[in-house]
């Protein structure tokens, strides 16, 4: 059976050296480089045409593994990108997914899911883990209820109240009265089930609409 040809590209040397390690124990996987940013990657990439998989870390110098997804998408290639990365919140899963990962994993994960991924994504599936998905989900579905709770004018006063502006000023500068600013307002707090303006900023900025 053919090997499962991979890159780690990792700016830590520590880690990649310990996933290569780690990854010599199975049989059926073939380290072929170890990089530490997304310009080595593809000069590696140029010279090895049977790569299968990219362990990626997102954090790295010159060139990012986002930029990589992104320039790996654009090139239309047979490479299966699978992010192993320290940041776990949605918005980077949600943004890694929507450009190309074909799963993600935290640095902290088992040898064992770190191997199943591999096997899963080699054979040309996508493979998220339930706790993965389910913050990228929430994070999709809170950006989808954000973008379409507010009008774009209470979206526009929410902007100029998250900047510290008085209803005289926001009205002034809207050209319309405080009264109509004062209504806004009520409408925002209402829609985002808060209580006051400090509540509000932090919902808001949680949410994304700031």
């Amino acid at each position: 059976m053919k090997p499962i040809k991979l890159i780690i590209a990792d700016d830590h040397e520590l880690f990649r050296n310990g996933l290569n390690e780690l990854l010599k124990k199975y049989d059926d996987v073939q380290v072929v480089a170890l990089v530490e940013d997304g310009n080595e990657l593809f000069q590696e990439l140029e010279k090895h045409k049977d790569i299968a998989i990219v362990l990626l870390d997102i954090t790295m110098p010159n060139m990012d593994g986002f930029q990589v997804l992104n320039a790996l998408k654009s090139q239309n290639t047979n490479v299966k990108p699978i992010v192993i990365s320290m940041h776990d919140e949605g918005n980077y899963i949600a943004s890694c997914a929507k450009n190309g990962a074909y799963s993600y994993l935290l640095k902290n994960t088992d040898q064992d899911k770190l191997i199943k991924t591999i096997r899963i994504v080699n054979g040309g599936k996508k493979y998220f883990q339930p706790q993965i998905a389910e913050k990228m989900i929430n994070y999709m579905s809170e950006q989808s209820v954000s973008e379409n709770i507010l009008s774009n004018k209470e979206k526009e006063v929410l902007g100029l109240i998250s900047k510290g502006l008085t209803t005289k000023e926001i009205a002034k500068q809207l050209f319309v009265s405080s009264r109509t600013i004062e209504t806004h307002r009520a409408n925002i707090i209402k829609k985002l089930e808060v209580k006051n303006t400090a509540e509000l900023i932090k919902k808001a900025t949680e949410i994304n609409l700031i």
